[in-house]
């Protein structure tokens, strides 16, 4: 193969891999700077990756994989659905998420701190933000767990 369609090919999959990772970000809508913040990954990588002057080396790309809770082979663009590494709350942990969503929600409404601009919180908002809550400490609950079981304890 002549060294311009090399060329072509490599830069090309790089972009790809950029389209897969920015396609993941928007979804869970989160910015480049928090991602550089939170992987060690440079803000700089990041825009050498998108421009495709450079393809982050595997450590880097192993973090971003990471850090979005899919495999490499998705990132590399091997894989069409992003295989989740960790597993899912058992009916125990969601059941808890559920008792400390309306356990939080009930401390606010008693201290009487739901409120916006000094107007009480209509029922819809008060069901967004314990949605938002819920999800949050979902999110928190796959982390810890993906962090600190030991490894003799995982599946997988």
């Amino acid at each position: 193969m002549p060294v311009f369609l090399s060329i072509v090919y490599f830069v090309k999959g790089v972009q790809k891999m950029y389209e897969i990772f920015d396609k993941l970000r928007k979804e869970r809508g989160v910015s480049v700077y928090r991602i550089s913040k939170e992987t060690g990954v440079s803000q700089a990588t990041f825009s050498a990756w998108k421009a495709g002057e450079y393809t982050p080396k595997t450590d880097k790309m192993q973090k971003i994989a990471q850090y979005f809770n899919v495999s490499v082979d998705y990132l590399l663009g091997k894989e069409q659905q992003p295989e989740q590494k960790t597993s899912d709350l058992t009916e125990k942990e969601r059941r808890d998420v559920a008792r400390d969503v309306q356990k939080i929600m009930s401390n606010l409404e008693e201290s009487g701190d739901l409120m916006f601009d000094g107007v009480p919180l209509s029922e819809a908002a008060r069901a967004s933000m314990a949605a938002a809550m819920r999800i949050g400490l979902e999110e928190a609950r796959r982390r810890n767990k993906e962090t600190y079981t030991p490894k003799k304890y995982k599946k997988g």
